[in-house]
């Protein structure tokens, strides 16, 4: 569950990172989202809110972007 995981993983550096940084990043968030009991809740209130950045129910802002046809 993410509350026991380094959030880090799921949210983007304030710095630059590369795309394989932002790859391997995504991947462990969504590795940890995959087995969470809350998933669907958390990307609900991604969707809700309009969450622009992170990983939240599984998706990245751009897949949440693609959902809600705002891509």
């Amino acid at each position: 569950m993410c509350r026991k995981a380094d959030p880090r993983w799921f949210l983007p550096p304030m710095s630059a990172e590369s795309a394989d940084q932002r790859r391997t990043r995504e991947s462990e968030a969504k590795r940890i989202c995959a087995d969470c009991t809350v998933r669907r809740e958390c990307l609900e209130y991604a969707l809700r809110v309009r969450e622009s950045f992170g990983i939240w129910g599984g998706l990245n802002e751009n897949e949440r972007r693609v959902l809600t046809g705002a891509a």
